[in-house]
Formats: structure tokens, C-alpha cells, sequence
């Protein structure tokens, strides 16, 4: 069984769980690391959160999503501010995150390490 669609509860966090690439499950079908949400004191879903390299796939490719083609295909400036954008999401805290988003992005590591700098170095006026 999944989760009852027509629930409240469901439509309100439906969002979130796609945006976080994570699992919409029957209660019944909890694991021991499953979060069960309730309403009114029922429990009406699990939701399975995803591994964090599966998490960093998914976050890459709702990017390319809203860019609108592969992230390989947008200019340096765009590519600098998407560099910005993961950090601040924890990318780079995956195991092999520089690689994975090296190669989303058609750059080398040392060109994301480079963007990572860049924000880091002191600015000058």
C-alpha cells in the first residue's frame, strides 16, 4: 500500500519530498530510518528519505531543469553562481561531490575548486 493521495497531509508535503528526491510510502511500510508523518494522532505516510549522493543527482538535475539544458552548456558566470547555489546546499560534503558536479558542469575539478575560491578571496572596491 502507499500512501492515500487525496490526504491532506499528502498534497501539503507531496512538494518537498519530490524537491528532496526522497519516497512517499504506506505507513506500514516504514523502515527503522523511514520518517512516519500523523494527523490527528493516525499515521497516514512514510517518507523515505533519499542517500545524499542520490540527493546531489537529483539536485543537479532539477537544475537543469530550471535552466532549461545541461548544465555542461551554461556560461562561466552561470556555472560560477550553480557552484555557489550547491555549496550552500551541501554538495561539495558528499563523498566525490567536486567530481560529480565537475562533470554535470563540463569543468574540471580544479575549475570548481577555483569557483569555490573565488567567493572565499577577499574582494577588493
Amino acid at each position: 500500500m502507499t500512501a492515500p493521495s487525496d490526504h491532506p497531509l499528502v498534497a501539503a508535503v507531496k512538494p518537498l519530498v519530490d524537491a528532496m528526491g526522497a519516497e512517499l510510502l504506506g505507513p506500514e511500510q516504514a523502515q527503522p530510518d523511514d520518517v512516519v508523518l500523523s494527523w490527528e494522532g493516525l499515521d497516514v505516510m512514510a517518507v523515505r528519505l533519499p542517500q545524499l549522493s542520490d540527493s546531489l543527482d537529483h539536485i543537479l538535475a532539477a537544475m537543469e531543469r530550471r535552466h532549461g539544458m545541461p548544465l555542461a552548456e551554461l556560461d562561466r558566470r552561470t556555472k560560477q553562481a550553480v557552484v555557489r547555489t550547491l555549496e550552500a546546499r551541501g554538495a561539495f560534503s558528499v563523498r566525490h561531490g567536486v567530481e560529480t558536479v565537475a562533470g554535470a558542469l563540463g569543468v574540471s575539478r580544479f575549475t570548481v575548486y577555483n569557483y569555490l575560491n573565488r567567493d572565499i578571496a577577499p574582494k577588493s572596491e
